[in-house]
């Protein structure tokens, strides 16, 4: 898999100047994350990239001792399918 960077607000994978994959987020007071977008080019499908920058929200949120609301509908299928993200899931 190719390197994750952080950008502003975003994490993100990028191939000769082109975003091929991105999982953007903002700031929701203090102690929420909102995670609004999440995008994988058709190259990477299928190699996990989704579920990797998802993960990388979630460290930062532990990190940050923060919460995350997943309005993306692929990050808020993830923590269906993911208990260990429970405890960084706002309610």
């Amino acid at each position: 898999m190719k390197n994750i960077l952080r950008g502003v607000n975003r994490f993100y994978i990028e191939d000769e100047g082109q975003i091929i994959a991105e999982i953007t987020f903002v700031n929701s007071g203090a102690e929420r994350l909102i995670i609004d977008h999440t995008f994988v080019s058709n190259q990477l499908r299928g190699e996990g990239v989704g579920e990797a920058l998802v993960d990388k929200v979630v460290n930062l949120a532990r990190e940050e001792n923060k919460k995350i609301i997943p309005l993306c509908p692929f990050a808020k299928s993830q923590f269906g399918k993911k208990p260990d993200y429970r405890n960084v899931l706002a309610h």
